[in-house]
């Protein structure tokens, strides 16, 4: 009794798992790095996190008084008066739009107020400001 041999119809799948892990390693290597920061000194507060609802807008000040926005595009410098501007256009759309402020700690208070006092006449109802946990408590 002769038995004829079938062929058989299967997928080798294991050399895709093989390719599917590499990837998974390289995108999880490379994340990270693609998150542009500003180098910014944030003071140390004690408080809680804001939940998340809609993107905020982000407005930074580094050390020498400079000015980004970061309106979910990328971050931006920007002066003072294109600051107000391209915040009131932004929260024109969205008024309920949360705005925070990154600040150096080191910069002068009175720089922080004058940027509080711009982002408020761009009409920000909603507005934080941001520090990183202190460590010492």
């Amino acid at each position: 009794m002769s038995r004829r041999l079938r062929p058989m119809a299967q997928i080798n799948v294991v050399p895709y798992i093989d390719v599917m892990l590499v990837l998974l390693i390289i995108f999880m290597v490379t994340a990270p790095l693609l998150e542009e920061g500003l180098a910014l000194e944030l003071p140390a507060a004690d408080g809680g996190a804001l939940p998340a609802e809609t993107a905020p807008l982000r407005v930074s000040i580094d050390a020498a008084g400079r000015l980004y926005l970061d309106a979910g595009l990328g971050r931006e410098r920007l002066d003072e008066t294109a600051l107000r501007a391209r915040v009131a256009a932004a929260l024109a759309a969205e008024p309920d739009r949360p705005v925070l402020l990154h600040g150096d700690r080191n910069l002068p208070y009175q720089r922080v107020v004058a940027v509080i006092e711009i982002l408020q006449g761009a009409g920000a109802r909603r507005l934080g400001l941001v520090s990183r946990p202190d460590e010492a408590r």
